[in-house]
């Protein structure tokens, strides 16, 4: 049971926080009346804002579409102006660019080419606006006036600023490869630079614009006269200037020109000057033939001039080659992508048909000297064509996109040269067969005939050509005729194109024909000697200069591709002849041998028979010794050392022979006048017998 304290307590507590309880909820039940008023006031605030609001836009919208109409009719009232201004431009632009048309677009083209750009619109608008109008017609009529200005400054500035390219500068753009140092680049500027901008704007205006392509007509026009005239010039610049000696120099450098050549000549090709320097060189070492007949062209004594103008075409192919790929960059910005090749086609054609026309001129040359017989001028087709193969692959490339016409021309021209190459190399052996005897022709004095040399200089020549003379005669399929058999692998697919080593052995094989043919007239031609000592004589000598001028080239080396033992059955030969010739001196010392000799006692009295016979001995030897020595003294050994050779030989003979001879019978009493029969000392044989071949003793 709680204590009446504790309750009393308990229940004051109690009643306090109901008291506080009850002042709470009171200020919450204020509160909230507070809040109600608040709320209904807010409610009403805005209830009152939107009734404003939806009168103030009830009152804006309406002037806000008003506005918006009103700008839309200015800004298509503005575009009527415009549209009425540019329309109206149309109608004056006649008169605002009729003056700058009348003008023309020299030194003026920008504002020319404006001008143009508006005619071109009026004409456009009058004829989508307009077609019937007369102002349709005006435009029409000054584009056109200034469309042929344009076309007429085109061709002006071509002709006034195309010029044609110096033989100097021409020299130095394609020797500039021949030297193994790095040379400046050569300009070769067709146009100035501000001119040709100006072209190239005109070009693109015409095709773009003007739809004209009469242009390129001109252009090729142009350019291709200058083309022909530049090689032209380059040709008569070889035929004024060339010398004996060389061929025009030129400068590696246009701006650094001197009085004198800066640069190296350009490489001559091995043309008839070589074969005569060989010749000289020939003589210088004992080797040189004097004139005798042959019904072949010497060689020796040829003009130059046929020098000259292999050099010239050679150099003008090269010079055309790099011309035309010097207009093909020029004509890449000119003339329009689709129309380039075509255009390019039609401008190398004057030049082109020149140098094949030159080409075929040289070709009909050489057919006629074969005809006559004149090989040496036959020789300046070799490196002509030698030069055409090694252009071949540029010519190829410069005439790529062109007429099958145009691109075939080269390879026509090179197989009409191979041709008749070949027609040359096969005749040429079959007159050195052939070569007839001509007794008033021969050497008096058994030297080198001139078919020797002849034939030696022109196979020299074919040294400098081994691969193009080859290519000739494979051309023709002579392989058959040197029973040559193909290996396939020594072909290409083009049945004119064989390996080196096949052309070197075909060449090698009509070399040995030649030398054939060579021997065999030779043997014919010592016929013709009443004395077989001068036949031997005339033999050893030429057999002994074609062996050492095959040993001084690389002719030996060429012949032993097919032939191994060329060289020693050239030396056997020689001997030969010089044995032949040792025997005329027989019916010399066969007066003064043992045989049929008296043999006396020393001391015992000769008879009469005896001293005849020693007599006889004697005068014999005598009168052999100076016939001999007469006849033999007029005739020529050129090769010193061969001469020197072959006296020594026959003076070793005859000195001891006589000198046996002289010391048997020489005291002998057989006659009274010894001084008439012992004419001579043993040492005075052997001088005589050194003036043997020696016509200035």
């Amino acid at each position: 049971m709680i204590p009446p304290q504790e309750a009393s307590a308990r229940r004051r507590e109690i009643e306090d926080k109901l008291k506080q309880e009850e002042e709470t909820l009171s200020f919450i039940r204020d509160s909230l009346e507070k809040s109600d008023q608040l709320t209904r006031n807010m409610v009403s605030i805005l209830s009152s804002f939107e009734s404003r609001l939806m009168k103030l836009e009830n009152s804006i919208i309406p002037v806000h579409k008003q506005t918006e109409n009103l700008q839309r009719l200015q800004e298509n009232v503005e575009k009527t102006l415009s549209c009425l201004d540019h329309v109206i431009s149309y109608y004056h632009v006649a008169s605002d660019t009729e003056k700058a048309i009348r003008e023309g677009p020299t030194g003026r083209l920008d504002e020319y080419l404006g001008s143009m750009a508006k005619i071109q619109k009026a004409v456009e608008y009058f004829q989508d606006n307009s077609p019937d109008s007369p102002e349709l017609n005006k435009v029409k009529l000054l584009f056109e006036r200034g469309k042929e200005s344009l076309e007429s400054e085109f061709r002006s500035l071509m002709t006034r600023h195309s010029k044609v390219v110096s033989p100097v500068l021409i020299l130095d753009l394609i020797s500039g490869e021949e030297e193994l140092e790095i040379q400046e680049e050569v300009p070769l500027e067709h146009l100035p630079e501000g001119v040709l901008l100006d072209v190239i704007r005109i070009s693109r205006w015409l095709v773009e614009f003007g739809h004209n392509q009469d242009f390129m007509n001109v252009y090729y026009q142009i350019r291709s006269s200058q083309l022909d005239r530049s090689i032209k010039g380059l040709k008569e610049h070889f035929r004024k200037n060339s010398s004996a000696s060389g061929v025009p120099y030129s400068p590696a450098i246009p701006n650094k020109r001197k009085d004198t050549p800066t640069k190296k000549p350009i490489k001559r090709p091995g043309t008839i000057r070589k074969a005569q320097n060989l010749l000289k060189q020939y003589s210088q070492h004992g080797l040189d033939g004097k004139k005798g007949g042959s019904n072949l062209i010497p060689l020796e004594g040829r003009d130059d001039m046929l020098d000259v103008e292999t050099d010239a075409y050679i150099h003008c192919v090269s010079a055309f080659v790099k011309l035309a790929q010097s207009e093909y960059q020029l004509l890449v910005e000119v003339i329009p992508e689709h129309h380039q090749k075509k255009t390019f086609d039609s401008l190398i054609q004057d030049a082109l048909e020149g140098l094949m026309l030159e080409g075929e001129n040289i070709v009909s040359a050489a057919r006629k000297a074969i005809v006559r017989h004149d090989f040496s001028a036959v020789l300046a087709v070799f490196p002509i064509l030698r030069h055409l193969k090694q252009t071949k692959p540029e010519f190829d490339q410069v005439l790529q996109g062109t007429a099958a016409s145009t691109k075939n021309k080269l390879p026509g021209l090179i197989t009409s040269m191979e041709t008749v190459g070949a027609k040359a190399l096969e005749d040429f052996a079959d007159n050195i067969k052939n070569d007839p005897d001509k007794e008033y022709n021969m050497p008096k004095d058994g030297t080198v005939h001139e078919l020797t040399s002849n034939a030696i200089l022109f196979l020299q020549q074919l040294l400098d050509f081994q691969e193009t003379a080859g290519a000739m005669l494979a051309s023709q399929v002579l392989g058959d005729t040197y029973n040559i058999p193909l290996d396939p692998r020594e072909t290409s697919s083009s049945a004119t194109s064989y390996s080196s080593e096949f052309s070197r052995r075909l060449l090698s094989t009509y070399i040995c024909k030649v030398l054939g043919n060579l021997q065999l007239n030779l043997l014919s031609k010592s016929k013709v000697y009443e004395d077989p000592a001068l036949s031997a004589i005339f033999l050893h000598n030429n057999y002994n200069y074609i062996l050492k001028a095959l040993e001084k080239s690389e002719l030996i080396q060429l012949v032993a591709v097919t032939q191994k033992t060329a060289e020693r059955s050239y030396r056997e030969h020689i001997e030969q002849q010089i044995q032949t010739y040792q025997r005329s001196w027989l019916k010399v010392t066969d007066y003064i041998t043992e045989k049929n000799l008296p043999v006396f006692q020393p001391g015992v009295k000769l008879r009469d028979k005896e001293r005849q016979v020693i007599k006889e001995r004697f005068k014999g030897f005598n009168d052999g010794l100076e016939e001999l020595c007469k006849i033999q003294k007029a005739w020529a050994i050129p090769d010193t050392e061969q001469r020197d050779k072959i006296r020594q030989a026959q003076k070793h003979i005859v000195k001891e022979t006589y000198g046996a001879f002289l010391h048997r019978y020489g005291s002998v009493p057989f006659t009274k006048n010894p001084e008439k029969y012992i004419k001579y000392h043993v040492e005075q044989v052997g001088d005589m017998i050194d003036r043997l071949f020696d016509t200035s003793a």
